[in-house]
């Protein structure tokens, strides 16, 4: 049976409900064509992460995100 988890940032730019079936759907028909596994048997589990829950380089990405933002302000 085959297991996919999908992990995707829990922000403003969040998949929508639709986006999410959309992904479900393309996920099951492409592990079936490419495993030749029964679309039946498949699970896929999207995962939104907070972003103070996970970081990059040492850093949270809540963190990064808010320095990102206050540099384009600077720049503007």
């Amino acid at each position: 049976m085959p297991f996919v988890k999908i992990c995707v940032t829990k922000e403003g730019d969040s998949p929508s409900v639709e986006q999410k079936e959309k992904m479900i759907s393309g996920v099951t028909k492409l592990i079936s064509e490419i495993l030749g596994r029964s679309a039946q048997n498949t699970v896929v589990i999207i995962d939104e992460i907070d972003t103070n829950n996970y970081g990059i380089a040492g850093e949270s990405v809540k963190n990064l995100r808010k320095k990102q933002k206050e540099q384009k302000e600077v720049k503007c």
